[in-house]
């Protein structure tokens, strides 16, 4: 029987998934593992909590802690790191493109670079030219890629893929599923990839 997949879901306006998304690769490829990159919203699961945006902003001094701890991880990894003067921003657009095209191999870099955008370069990642400025760097073709990411196939498919995170219990990103097994946070990355290579 093969071994599940590693799956990677994250939010693109999560602060500790842009860690995880600067770290993952490299300690995929130290343990030979693939990763499935799974976006999804997280303002579903918090407006059922009850939250109308990030529990970091409606609780002062966890979000103070966070922004702290973001600076202090982001020196030990050597991670660029500014903080953005928007906070979260709306990565709607740019998780439908994610999901879109997801098997294409381009799809890492523009998930990286969109968080880069966000979180080092402070750009609004809701706007389509942001978005469309990463693409094109790609020598992709931006009109075309976001034209089809806004379709109501891709919207749906976005909608269910933010239910099936809701339908794991997954509460918060970033997350990272093997089989049945959450591993919650980006300080447990490593963590669930030497749980993957027990199996």
């Amino acid at each position: 029987m093969d071994k599940p997949s590693v799956e990677f879901w994250f939010d693109f306006a999560s602060t500790y998934s842009y860690l995880s998304v600067y770290r993952i690769e490299q300690i995929a490829r130290e343990h030979g593992i693939t990763i499935r990159w799974k976006p999804f919203l997280l303002g579903p699961i918090f407006n059922s909590q009850g939250w109308d945006t990030s529990p970091f902003n409606i609780y002062k001094a966890k979000g103070n802690y966070m922004w702290r701890d973001i600076t202090r991880l982001s020196e030990k990894y050597q991670i660029p790191f500014k903080r953005p003067s928007q906070f979260p921003r709306n990565g709607l657009l740019a998780a439908r493109i994610a999901l879109a095209y997801e098997q294409e191999g381009w799809v890492s870099n523009f998930i990286r670079a969109v968080f880069i955008a966000n979180f080092v370069e402070d750009k609004d990642i809701s706007h389509e030219e942001v978005l469309s400025s990463i693409l094109n760097s790609f020598g992709l073709d931006a009109d075309q890629i976001i034209t089809y990411a806004k379709t109501q196939e891709n919207k749906d498919k976005l909608r269910e893929q933010s239910q099936l995170a809701a339908d794991k219990a997954i509460f918060g990103a970033p997350s990272f599923v093997i089989g049945n097994e959450i591993f919650w946070g980006n300080d447990r990355l490593e963590d669930a990839f030497l749980w993957y290579k027990k199996l």
